[in-house]
């Protein structure tokens, strides 16, 4: 590489960490404790007890109606089932079928027997998720948060260009003694180690930021043609028995199974629909969802289509961004690999730091010496 492509690409790596890095060690801080969030609201007390009640599900209807008794003056937005508790289901409150999935309260419930066991998070992850999701800015925090993850890719690309010319005189892994060029040792070393789940990481974050207006555009057009023949009529009062509209879906996908259902008026149905998201058996199939659009006030299927491919694309990046597929051990090494890289992004902020302080301790010299 000629010596200034060398230069251009550094400037490319310091900026882009330079801009990105406070913020990617936030989402990193946060991000460490929202791999184990279940274990952690198990410890704070808000976890579902151990066992479940055995059993087939209780009634939707049942379920339903339990939920609006213990929060009157709520409306429900949806109904689902948690992949990783096959007893446990959660109800998604808010004051309006509309209102805003910031203003809403998630409840769990026993789906054997219908009794309500607690809210589904801690309020201190409830804090820390929000944080690592938008900064508490909603949209612009997410975009935000997007365009750095998307500096993050961009420095660590740089980073990987620059690795050879920077340590192709030294044995991989060498640690030298000395305390600057140590930490740039370490930095260089764990960044190409780290660097493909860091890419990784970073893409799937990118693209998660960019879940809200993703499903807008799935709204007003994949969702706007599945409802074409009720285009300008009223909204309709919800009538027919929750039970029915889920064995209506289920029969119009067959084999698959209910990941949740969404209430007329919330963000995934129409004012006069009801949504309901079906879920395959394998470990691929189960994170993608089929969408069942169903006529509030008959329960009969108004379409049904598989999701569009940006739509699939977020689906699948939640599993690899949060690690969360694999159980206990890989929720292990996402954990260490996320310590990993706060040492990066430390240490590339103390290098830079290093070097600022260097140059202008030299120029003062140099000034004084004049």
């Amino acid at each position: 590489m000629k010596p200034a492509t060398t230069r251009a690409w550094a400037v490319v790596h310091t900026w882009t960490s330079l801009v990105s890095t406070v913020f990617m060690l936030l989402l990193c801080l946060t991000g460490l404790p929202l791999i184990f969030h279940h274990e952690i609201d198990g410890w704070l007390g808000v976890a579902a007890p151990a066992p479940l009640t055995a059993g087939a599900p209780a009634s939707v209807d049942t379920l339903a109606a339990r939920a609006l008794a213990d929060h009157p003056g709520r409306v429900i937005q949806y109904i689902g089932w948690d992949e990783h508790e096959p007893g446990l289901a959660f109800v998604i409150l808010n004051a309006t079928a509309g209102s805003h999935p910031n203003d809403s309260i998630t409840v769990n419930y026993d789906a054997a027997r219908a009794e309500k066991l607690g809210p589904a998070s801690s309020a201190l992850m409830q804090v820390v998720l929000r944080l690592h999701v938008d900064l508490f800015a909603g949209l612009p925090g997410k975009l935000f948060l997007g365009a750095m993850g998307a500096l993050l890719v961009a420095a660590i690309v740089s980073g990987v260009v620059l690795y050879w010319p920077f340590t192709r005189r030294l044995a991989f892994g060498t640690i030298r003694p000395r305390r600057r060029t140590a930490w740039l040792d370490v930095h260089n070393l764990m960044g190409i180690v780290t660097a493909t789940w860091l890419a990784v990481v970073g893409l799937t974050g990118v693209i998660n930021t960019l879940s809200e207006p993703l499903i807008g555009r799935w709204k007003a057009t994949e969702l706007d043609a599945m409802t074409q023949a009720h285009r300008g009529e009223p909204a309709v009062a919800a009538n027919t028995s929750l039970d029915r509209v889920l064995a209506t879906a289920r029969e119009a996908a067959p084999g698959m199974e209910a990941a949740f259902i969404a209430f007329p008026g919330s963000g995934f149905s129409t004012a006069r629909h009801y949504g309901v998201f079906l879920k395959g058996s394998t470990p691929l199939t189960s994170k993608l969802l089929q969408p069942v659009l169903l006529d509030a006030g008959t329960g009969a299927v108004a379409d049904t289509r598989t999701l569009p491919w940006y739509l699939t694309a977020i689906l699948v990046s939640q599993p690899l961004h949060f690690g969360d597929y694999g159980g206990m051990p890989l929720k292990l090494i996402w954990a260490a690999l996320d310590i990993v890289a706060i040492v990066v992004l430390g240490s590339g902020l103390y290098l830079w730091w290093t070097r600022r302080r260097s140059a202008g301790a030299a120029a003062f010299a140099l000034a004084e010496a004049r």
